[in-house]
This record gives structure tokens, sequence and C-alpha cells, in this order.
């Protein structure tokens, strides 16, 4: 069976590092707010500390419990064990574990610290609705989010942005806790401080990590497409999963559009996607760098 030469993205690798960069930056300086609000720095790092390992070791198992994704064995699913392997073995990675959803909304995701300890699920809904050489495509789609690593720095990218968002959301409950001294006026002080940098850090990686995310699929949809060596067929699947989204009750979006950034379709209808700052690029813009991929593959 032959490699396929995919080759890496730098354009992809730079933007993780840049992003990875200013983030600790950001998520630096916020730490030292919290510290001069008050919080103990020792107990600041523990917790942090804490948190991110678990967010990395276990990312894993709580997207997939998120999705309510079961790994199966090649006897369940052995069209899925033998084209994985087959992708897997072409783009040099050990075979991920494979999981399926079982719901209508036709997506798949890749998620996992490392290719060591990586998973690709997909819906009974996308099995359904696509034919083999689209979903070959879909899968080699991917497996290449998996061969850069970019599931990673997303997930751990996105650390700090959750915390932000908790203190944001949870501002009120803690601000119950003062009362009406000088003591507790500057309690209160300190509290709307570290509300407002929380703010701050969360507009910030709000926005730098949607900006990797959307070249991410880009970079995705690119090496998929010379590991399956047909653009095409992962343009039509592209089109074909966008269309049948139409037709998912807004109901069951709602319940898995906090796993938008990890789909290889966003779970949103019609002109809703447009109107928000997106976690994936437009279908007109990835299905037109496929047709250029595939006239380059062709020589033309």
């Amino acid at each position: 069976m032959n490699r396929r030469n995919i080759g890496r993205d730098p354009e992809l690798t730079f933007r993780m590092f840049l992003t990875m960069f200013l983030l600790a930056v950001v998520y630096m300086a916020f730490m030292a707010v919290l510290w001069a609000a008050g919080a103990s720095f020792i107990v600041i790092i523990f917790l942090a500390a804490i948190m991110l390992g678990v967010q990395y070791y276990f990312s894993d198992k709580m997207v997939l419990w998120a999705m309510h994704a079961k790994i199966v064995t090649e006897e369940q699913q052995p069209w899925l064990h033998a084209t994985v392997e087959r992708l897997a073995t072409m783009a040099g990675l050990p075979k991920p574990k494979i999981a399926v959803a079982e719901m209508d909304i036709p997506n798949a995701f890749a998620t996992g610290r490392n290719p060591q300890n990586s998973v690709v699920a997909v819906t009974t809904g996308i099995m359904r609705q696509l034919p083999p050489e689209e979903l070959e495509g879909v899968l080699a789609h991917e497996l290449s989010h998996v061969r850069n690593r970019d599931v990673t720095v997303i997930t751990m990218a996105s650390f700090f942005a959750t915390v932000a968002s908790l203190i944001m959301q949870n501002f009120f409950y803690m601000s119950m806790f003062g009362g009406h001294g000088r003591r507790d006026r500057d309690n209160g002080g300190a509290l709307m401080l570290v509300f407002l940098a929380s703010i701050l850090v969360y507009i910030i990686s709000f926005f730098l990590i949607r900006a990797l995310s959307r070249y991410r699929e880009y970079a995705a949809d690119r090496s998929g497409a010379i590991l399956t060596g047909h653009p095409e067929h992962l343009s039509s699947a592209l089109m074909r999963i966008s269309g049948k989204m139409q037709a998912i009750p807004s109901e069951d979006m709602r319940r898995v559009e906090q796993m938008n950034a990890f789909f290889i379709i966003p779970a949103l209808k019609g002109a809703s996607f447009a109107e928000l700052t997106s976690t994936h690029p437009s279908l007109e813009n990835r299905l037109k760098r496929l047709e250029t991929l595939q006239n380059q593959l062709e020589g033309r």
C-alpha cells in the first residue's frame, strides 16, 4: 500500500504556534490579575494544572460522552475499520479508535491528545446518507486533523477561555458573598477587576481560536483530499452534508452546537452560519479550494 506524500502545512504550523504564544501571554496576564485581586498564586497554579491535566488527558472521553458516541469493534463496523486503517497507513499514522454516535445529524469529528491516543467518530446519520467514496473523503479529512495535531491545539487553547467564561457566568453569585463594609467594598472591587479581565480574556481567546479553527478546516480538506486522491468526493460530501443539515430539527441541532468546532460541517442552518463568527470557513470557499486542488492534481 503506497504512502501518500501529503506534506506539512507550514502556514497551519505557524498559526498554531502563534495562537498558542499569544494565548499564553493573555493567560499569564489573566493569572497576574487574579493574583493582584488577592487569589493565592499557589492555588491558581494548582487549580490550573489540575484542570489543564483533566482537559488534556480526558478531553477525548468528554467529547465522546457529549456526543453519546461509543467505541465500536471491527466486528460491529468492518467497513469503517478497514477504511480508516487503510487511510491511516497511507498517512503514516497509527490506527485510531473508531466511534459511532447514534444520531440523525450527518457529521463526523476527530478527538484525542495525540496520534497514538486518537478517536475518529461518525454519526449513524452520515453513514446512512453518504455513499462509500464520499464517506471515505470525510474520514480522510478527520484523519488529517489527527495528523496535523490541530485537535490537541484547539483543545488546549480553549482551556482558559472556558475558565474565563465560567467566571463571567458566575460573577453574580461570586459578588453575593460581599457585604457593605470597607473590606467588602475592596473585595467587590477585586471581583469586578477579575470579571472585566475575564471578559477581555474571553474575547481575545474567542477570536484567536476561531481564526485558527477556520484555517485548520482548509488544511484538513487539502491533506484529506490528497490522501484519497479525489478532492471531488470530499466536495460532494460537504455539499450533501450541508444540504441534509437543513432537514434536521432545530432542537436536535441545539443539543450538539457546543461541538461545532469539532464537526466537519457545523450544526447550523442557512443564514445563521453567516451571521456568526464561525468555527468554519464558508462552504463556498472550501469548495473553491478543493476545485483548485483537483485541477492541480490533474495537471490543469
